[in-house]
């Protein structure tokens, strides 16, 4: 009987910013990220007797535009592994826009872990989330729990993730506020090759993330969530300058996004634990604790009444249902 795999998303604290090998999608630094219980997707993988893949989403089947990265994808798996039969996906996906998450991370992990389950693999984690990097590189995060270390490598096999701990003691919770649901103007792969190619700044960048990632390990083994906060907001606004020290220069942040970091700021102030960090878009994450969660919420919900708020706890890593 062919299981389910289901994955769920992750927010990197530790980003990275640029690839260093597109079709591999090896990047140029490690990163770390927290794996989150609210979004997840469900994925089922089955042999067919038909000379093409056939891929489903939330019940509909895709047309060939849209099924085309996901069917390049397991061209690739065929020909890594070594078997020939066609596939029939369906996925239900349960990360929705409004959320302000990418399902690419969760739907890649999904993928990767059923196809091991149902072409018998025998893969390890380590190996699934090599396999799901292949389909999206921060997918290789979502195969585990809790805290997550991918290593950029330098290869195909050297190019994996492995938990840091997936079952953290840390007072953890991440609240997304949600600006936008639009499409970026400059894609994150766009956006990357700019920053790599033109901010003077880059080399630091990595010098960076090398130095963070020693620091978030050691806030994380201590559960010391103000310094994971401290660390991840600095990462994430660093990684942001490289967008305005770009030729030309260029932003994911809105107007509000900048007041967002603003309020988070006046927050701590305050004495509320409370640190953001922004990927390749205008909407923010908050880093909380139970106990500033709530407050940090009203605040932004009375500060800016047309966002959305999502809370989100720990999550695991990739389970068959």
């Amino acid at each position: 009987m062919t299981k389910t795999a289901r994955a769920y998303t992750n927010i990197a604290l530790i980003k990275y910013w640029g690839k260093k090998n597109k079709k591999l999608k090896l990047p140029y630094t490690n990163s770390l990220s927290l794996t989150l219980d609210k979004f997840y997707t469900d994925t089922k993988s089955s042999v067919i007797d038909n000379d093409e893949d056939i891929v489903s989403l939330n019940g509909e089947i895709l047309d060939f535009k849209k099924s085309l990265r996901i069917k390049r994808y397991l061209d690739v798996v065929r020909k890594m592994y070594d078997f020939d039969e066609h596939l029939k996906i369906e996925s239900v996906n349960h990360v929705p826009l409004s959320a302000g998450f990418a399902s690419s991370a969760s739907g890649f992990a999904a993928l990767a872990a059923s196809i091991n389950s149902t072409m018998k693999l025998n893969l390890t984690n380590r190996q699934i989330s090599t396999l799901a990097r292949n389909g999206s590189g921060s997918a290789s995060r979502s195969i585990y729990g809790g805290f997550v270390e991918w290593h950029a490598g330098n290869d195909n096999d050297s190019s994996y993730s492995e938990p840091i701990d997936e079952n953290p003691k840390t007072d953890i919770v991440l609240l997304s506020v949600v600006i936008s649901e639009a499409e970026k103007t400059i894609s994150s792969t766009n956006g990357m090759e700019l920053s790599v190619n033109t901010s003077p700044f880059y080399t630091n960048w990595s010098t960076l993330v090398a130095s963070e990632i020693i620091e978030i390990k050691q806030a994380i083994a201590q559960n010391d969530l103000q310094k994971i906060g401290e660390i991840s907001e600095h990462n994430a606004l660093s990684m942001h300058a490289l967008t305005l020290s770009a030729n030309p220069p260029f932003t994911y942040f809105a107007p509000e996004t900048i007041k967002i970091i603003q309020i988070v700021k006046a927050l701590r102030q305050k004495g509320i634990l409370a640190y953001v960090t922004i990927d390749a878009g205008p909407n923010v994450k908050i880093i909380c604790s139970n106990e500033s969660v709530n407050k940090v919420k009203n605040y932004i919900n009375e500060q800016l009444p047309k966002v959305s708020t999502f809370e989100a706890h720990i999550g695991k890593g990739i389970q068959y249902i």
